[in-house]
C-alpha cells in the first residue's frame, strides 16, 4: 500500500497527545510515522511511540465474547450482563453496581459510560484510572479557579524563561514535549530550567538547578516561595486586588509553616543557598511555566501541593499571558476527556458538578431522565473496598488493569475474586485482571477504534482506526449503548457511530452555557459527519467567538468562581501519612521506565522496548545498598506491610539516600513477584481521591536462592522450579531471567523439559561449582540456550541473543556456547542504550575509548542513537563524561 493509505491518528500512551501518520503495509505490518503536522509533536516521535507499529499483531487478543470461560455469541453475552445488572438493581439498588474506566478509552466511549452509569443506572460509582494520576490537579485547579482549567498551551512551555519541572521526569514520562524544551535551551540557553525532585532523573540533563528536596515537602518549598514573594515586594498587587481572594489567609499559612529560608531548609533537607537561587530565579523572572506530574499529585496531600504551586503564580499574576501559569501534565492519552465527560465519580459531564442542584437539573433535563444520581460515588480506591465489603455486586472494568495497578494490589484481586459479577471489556486475552473476570467483552484496540481524545493542553484530536476490527471485537461505546439499550434505555442511547456520541457531548457543553463554564465545544456541537472525519487538533473552549480554538485560558483576567475570582487557599503543609520506622525504614517512590507503558499489555509486544531495562530493578542509593548488604545486580525483597517483591539491584547515586525507586509496569503476567502495588498502602488525599504512590514504608533484604540463570527460547515457555522468573519478549526468541531455592539435581533433564528433547545438544555442567551451560540445535540453528549458576554473575545476554539471527551456527559460536563467552570475532554490543536504533552500551565505549566520537552529535552521525526520539541522549552524555 501507498502513501494514500496513511491514516492520520494520535499516539495512545501518555498525555502529550503526538499526532501519528499509520501507513498499512501488503505484508500486514504498519509504518509509523510522526505527523509533522499536529501541533503537539511536530512530526517527532519517542521510543514507544516510533514502535507501535511492532504492537499491531493478533498474539493474546482477545477476538470473541466469552460467559463464564466459554465462548459465546455477543447477544448472549450483552444480554447476560443486562439482565444481571437489572437483577442486581432491582435486588440491591443502583448503588450495587460499579464501573471502573480508563484514560485509555477514548471520549466517546467515556461520555457513554457516564451517561449511562449516571443518568439512567442512576449511581455514580463509576471512577478511571486517571484518579490515580491527575485528580489532585483537577481539585486543585477547582479550588483556585472555579473549574478544572488546565490554563497553558505547548507554546508557553517554547517561550518562557524559567521552567519549573516538579515531580516531572519529563524526559521519560512525556519526552517529546522534553524534546521540545531541549531545543530551545540548545538554542536560547538563556531558558533556565529547575528541576524538583528526589531522585536525579534524565530530565536534569537540562537543569540549571535540581532540587533533591524531602519527599513530600514540597507544599513547604512554594508556602516558602510564596512567603519570600511577598517579603521581598514581588507580589502583583493589582492583580491580586482585582482578579483574587484569599490573599492574607494564603500567606498567613505560608509564613506560619515556612517563614524563613532556614526554616524550609530544615524541612526539605535542600541547602539554603539552593533554596535562595530558586527563590530569585522565580521572583526575577516574569515568563514563568511551573509544570507539575505525578511527583506532586501523587501524594495525600496532592490537592493541597498543586495549590502551592498556583498560589505563586496568583500572587504574581502569572497566568493568563504567554509563558506564565501552572501547567498539571495528565499521564494518560485521555484523562483529559475523561474529565470533559465526568469520568470521575464526583463529577457529572461538561465539568458539571453532581451535587450542585442547578447542574443536577440542567444535566437531568438535557438527559431526559429522572433517574440521575444524586450524590458523589466511590472513588477508585473506596469502589474496590466496597466490593471486598459486598457493597457493589457488580463491576465493569473497561481498558484498565487494576489487580496490578491499584494499591494494595492483593486486596483488590481478593475483592474481584469474590465478587458476584465481574464483566472486563478488553483487548487482551491474559490479564492479570482478565483472569478473575465472569463475563469477558473483546474490545477494539488502537488502530481499530475510532474517536477521539483531548492532551495535556486540551487539544482535541480525532484517533482514527486505520486496521479492521479482529474476530468480533468491538469499540467499547458500541458495547454500552447494547447494554443500556438491553435494560429499557433505547430511547437515550440512539448512537450509532461515534459522531453521534461527540456531537451530543458537544451539545451538553453547550447548553445553557452562555460563558458561565470553561468547557465549551458550542463551535462543534453540530459537526456534520464528514467534518467529524477530518477534525483536525483545536483546543477547546471552541465557541463562535473562537471558532479555531482557545490556546490560554484567563487572558480576560475572569474565573468561574461565584466572584469570578481565583481563589488562593491557605495550606498548611503535611507529612505524608505513613512515615518511616526502624521496621520500614526507607521510602518507596513508585514510577514510569523510559521505554514501558503501564501494566505492559502494548509495549511487552515490541521487542525494542523491552531491551533498554529488561527486568523489574529497585534502584538504590549505594550507602543504602551497603547498609542493608545488597550487591550490584543481585536480587533483593523489597517488603512493606502490605505485599514484598523480587527485584534486580541496581546502584545508583542518583537515588536519594533513604529512598529506592521501583517501576510500576510488571504484572503477573510478565513476572513471578513484581507487582510493587501490591506494596503500596490504599491511603489517598482527603479531597482528591488520589492514592499516595510515592511514600510506602519498605524495608529491603538480599533475597538469595540456590541458583540463577536465564534461558533463551524460540518459543515461549513455561517455567518450572524458579522461585523467581522474568519474561521479556526479544527479537527471534523469548529470554527467561530466573531463580530457585531447591537444587536442580539433573540440569540436563530439567532443561529439556523446558525446551523439548528433539535436536543436537551441546551442554557443560560443573557439579562441584554448580554451573550447568547448554545449547539446543536444530537444523544448524540456534533453538534455545540454558544458563545456570549459583551467582548472579552470568553472561552477558546480548551476546548469545545475536546468535539468533545466525541461519548457521560456526563451530567459533558452537564453542562459546560452551565456554559461556564470545568467540574471537563475535561481538557483544551490551545492554541497549538507544532503543530505537538498537545501540548497545559497549558499542557506544569502544567508540568513544577509539576516539571515533567526541559528542552526542558525532555519535548520533557515525551510530545513529540519539537521532530519532532523543530519549537516550542523557545516556549518552554519561558515557561521554559530559
Amino acid at each position: 500500500m501507498g502513501k494514500e493509505h496513511t491514516i492520520q491518528t494520535t499516539c495512545p500512551y501518555c498525555g502529550v497527545g503526538c499526532g501519528v501518520l499509520a501507513t498499512p503495509q501488503a505484508d500486514g505490518k504498519v509504518l509509523i510515522e510522526g505527523d509533522p503536522r499536529h501541533p503537539a509533536n511536530l512530526g517527532r516521535l519517542c521510543s514507544k511511540g516510533s514502535a507501535l507499529g511492532e504492537t499491531v499483531d493478533l498474539s493474546n487478543r482477545l477476538l470473541y465474547p466469552k460467559v463464564a470461560g466459554k465462548r459465546v455469541s455477543w447477544d448472549e453475552a450483552l444480554n447476560t450482563v443486562s439482565k444481571k445488572f437489572k437483577d442486581i438493581i432491582d435486588k440491591y439498588g443502583p448503588s450495587a453496581i460499579g464501573f471502573y474506566v480508563s484514560g485509555q478509552i477514548l471520549t466517546e466511549d467515556y461520555y457513554t459510560a457516564n451517561k449511562l452509569m449516571k443518568g439512567f443506572i442512576g449511581s455514580a460509582n463509576i471512577d478511571t484510572n486517571s484518579r490515580l494520576c491527575m485528580s489532585s490537579a483537577v481539585a486543585g485547579y477547582k479550588r483556585a479557579f472555579g473549574s478544572d482549567s488546565v490554563p497553558c498551551s505547548y507554546e508557553d512551555l517554547e517561550q518562557a524563561d524559567l521552567l519549573v519541572m516538579a515531580g516531572s521526569n519529563l524526559a521519560w514520562c512525556h519526552p517529546v514535549i522534553y524534546q521540545r524544551i531541549n531545543q530551545v535551551k540548545q538554542q536560547r540557553p538563556d531558558l533556565k530550567v529547575v528541576v524538583i525532585d528526589p531522585r536525579k532523573t534524565s530530565t536534569c540533563d537540562i537543569a540549571d538547578l535540581h532540587l533533591s528536596l524531602r519527599p513530600g515537602s514540597d507544599a513547604t518549598l512554594f508556602n516558602g516561595l510564596l512567603n519570600y514573594l511577598k517579603q521581598e515586594d514581588y507580589l502583583d498587587l493589582d492583580f491580586l486586588e482585582q482578579h483574587t481572594e484569599g490573599f492574607s489567609a494564603a500567606i498567613k499559612a505560608a509564613r506560619d509553616s515556612a517563614g524563613n529560608i532556614p526554616q524550609v531548609s530544615s524541612i526539605t533537607e535542600l541547602p539554603e543557598e539552593d533554596i535562595v537561587k530558586f527563590y530569585q530565579l522565580f521572583a526575577s523572572t516574569e515568563k514563568v511555566i511551573t509544570l507539575y506530574s505525578q511527583g506532586i499529585n501523587q501524594s495525600t496531600s496532592g490537592t493541597d501541593k498543586t495549590n502551592s504551586i498556583i498560589n505563586c503564580h496568583l500572587a504574581t499574576g502569572r497566568i493568563g499571558k504567554p509563558a506564565m501559569g501552572p501547567f498539571s501534565f495528565t499521564g494518560q492519552p485521555n484523562a483529559m476527556g475523561g474529565r470533559e465527560v465526568g469520568g470521575l465519580s464526583n463529577q457529572l459531564a461538561a465539568h458539571m458538578e453532581i451535587t450542585n442542584p442547578e447542574h443536577h437539573d440542567r444535566v437531568s433535563r438535557f438527559w431526559e431522565t429522572d433517574r440521575l444520581a444524586t450524590e458523589n460515588g466511590a472513588k477508585a480506591i473506596d469502589m474496590f473496598k466496597d466490593v471486598a465489603a459486598g457493597k457493589i455486586k457488580a463491576v465493569w472494568i473497561m481498558a484498565t488493569n487494576p489487580v496490578v495497578s491499584l494499591p494494595e494490589a492483593d486486596s483488590v484481586k481478593a475483592a474481584l475474586e469474590q465478587c458476584e459479577l465481574v464483566v472486563v471489556s478488553e483487548c487482551e486475552s491474559n490479564t492479570d485482571t482478565t483472569e478473575l473476570a465472569d463475563i469477558l467483552l473483546p474490545a477494539a484496540a488502537w488502530g481499530e477504534k475510532d474517536g477521539t481524545v483531548t492532551n495535556s493542553e486540551r487539544r482535541i484530536s480525532h484517533q482514527r482506526a486505520f486496521l479492521p476490527l479482529p474476530g468480533e471485537a468491538k469499540p467499547d461505546w458500541w458495547m454500552m449503548t447494547q447494554v443500556a439499550r438491553r435494560m429499557g434505555f433505547e430511547k437515550a442511547f440512539p448512537f450509532e457511530k461515534p459522531v453521534d456520541v461527540f456531537r451530543e457531548h458537544a451539545r451538553l457543553s453547550a447548553f445553557e452555557n452562555n460563558g458561565t463554564r470553561d468547557f465549551d465545544l458550542s463551535g462543534l456541537a453540530d459537526i456534520s459527519d464528514e467534518a467529524y472525519d477530518n477534525l483536525a487538533p483545536i483546543q477547546w473552549p471552541v465557541t463562535a467567538e473562537a471558532p479555531a480554538g482557545t490556546a490560554r485560558l484567563f487572558t480576560d483576567k475572569r474565573f468561574f468562581t461565584p466572584s469570578g475570582k481565583a481563589r488562593m487557599v491557605p495550606i498548611e503543609p503535611k507529612l505524608p501519612q505513613n512515615p518511616t520506622s526502624d521496621a520500614y525504614p526507607l521510602v518507596l517512590n513508585t514510577g514510569r521506565i523510559r521505554d514501558q507503558w503501564h501494566t505492559m499489555t502494548r509495549t511487552g509486544r515490541a521487542v525494542r522496548l523491552n531491551a533498554h531495562i529488561p527486568e523489574p530493578a529497585v534502584q538504590i542509593h549505594p550507602i543504602d545498598a551497603q547498609n542493608w548488604d545488597l550487591v550490584d545486580g543481585a536480587l533483593a525483597e523489597v517488603i512493606s506491610q502490605w505485599g514484598k517483591m523480587i527485584v534486580r539491584v541496581v546502584f545508583t547515586d542518583e537515588q536519594r539516600p533513604g529512598s529506592v525507586f521501583v517501576p510500576i509496569h510488571w504484572s503477573n503476567q510478565f513476572a513471578s513477584m513484581a507487582r510493587v502495588d501490591a506494596l503500596v498502602a490504599a491511603v489517598y488525599d482527603p479531597i482528591s481521591g488520589q492514592p499516595e504512590s510515592k511514600h510506602t514504608p519498605v524495608r529491603i533484604r538480599p533475597y538469595q536462592p540456590i541458583w540463577h540463570g536465564f534461558i533463551l527460547s524460540r518459543r515461549p515457555i513455561s517455567v518450572k522450579d524458579a522461585n523467581y522468573w522474568v519474561k521479556v519478549r526479544g527479537a527471534q526468541f523469548w529470554r527467561y531471567e530466573i531463580a530457585g531455592e531447591k537444587t536442580i539435581s539433573q540440569p540436563h533433564l530439567w532443561a529439556q523439559e523446558h525446551l523439548g528433547t528433539e535436536g543436537e545438544w551441546l551442554d557443560f555442567i560443573d557439579k562441584k561449582a554448580g554451573r550447568y551451560r547448554a545449547g539446543k540445535i536444530v537444523g544448524n540453528k540456534l533453538e534455545g540456550v540454558v544458563f545456570i549458576a549459583p551467582s548472579h554473575e552470568l553472561p552477558a545476554r546480548s551476546w548469545l541473543s545475536q546468535l539468533f539471527t545466525s541461519t548457521s551456527l560456526s563451530d567459533t559460536e558452537r564453542y562459546s556456547l560452551l565456554v559461556g563467552q564470545p568467540g574471537k570475532g563475535q561481538k557483544d554490543c551490551g545492554a541497549i542504550v538507544c532503543s530505537c536504533f538498537g545501540v548497545g552500551e559497549n558499542t557506544l565505549k569502544d567508540a568513544i575509548s577509539a576516539g571515533h566520537v567526541h559528542n552526542v552529535d558525532e555519535i548520533g552521525t557515525k551510530l545513529n542513537a540519539g537521532t530519532n526520539c532523543g530519549s537516550c541522549v542523557p545516556e549518552l552524555k554519561k558515557l561521554l563524561g559530559h
